[in-house]
């Protein structure tokens, strides 16, 4: 429950990272850092490194997600162990040099996304209002985030050939100087 979605949020989260990487020429990674901070620093690294635009979609707690901010490090943990935050670096120069440029760093979820909404007072509090519509919607959660880590891993698993480097792009042709005389 928020503001916006008293009765709770059917359907899927959006994938800015998978519309990002549609692009082609990208760096797009996401990173919780307390589910695995190697892995943080590696994609902050990449990105730097990367000679283009580099998005970086940062798992961040929040005091209004009625969490106790004490563990709301170990919390970001049981995101991505849930499959609820999936942990991943999509680097275009892979593919130039012939391999896959999706790397998935999340490893098959162990546990249930509900283990990670009641974590949360926004969600604790549908259960107690409309528990019924409650349990629809974890339901709806579990097989959503189940179905975006096999489509990730899908996605990280494929063959690739090797890209064509960039092209060079061609230099502007000078701009001729008008004289106003």
């Amino acid at each position: 429950m928020a503001k916006f979605a008293a009765g709770g949020k059917p359907g899927p989260k959006k994938d800015l990272g998978l519309m990002a990487m549609t692009y082609g020429n990208v760096y797009v990674a996401s990173v919780a850092m307390g589910a695995k901070d190697e892995h943080t620093l590696k994609a902050f690294l990449e990105a730097e490194a990367y000679n283009g635009p580099s998005l970086i979609i940062a798992y961040s707690h929040c005091i209004a997600h009625g969490i106790d901010m004490t563990t709301a490090m170990s919390d970001q943990k049981v995101a991505v162990e849930s499959g609820q935050w999936l942990l991943y670096r999509f680097n275009p120069e892979r593919a130039v040099a012939g391999e896959n440029p999706l790397i998935l760093d999340s490893r098959t979820p162990t546990r249930k996304v509900k283990d990670y909404l009641q974590q949360q007072t926004r969600f604790k509090m549908l259960v107690k209002s409309n528990p019924d519509h409650a349990k629809i919607l974890w339901q709806e959660a579990q097989q959503d985030a189940e179905t975006r880590y096999h489509l990730y891993e899908y996605l990280a698993q494929r063959k690739t050939e090797k890209a064509a480097a960039p092209a060079e792009k061609p230099h502007d042709p000078p701009v001729p100087v008008v004289s106003g005389k």
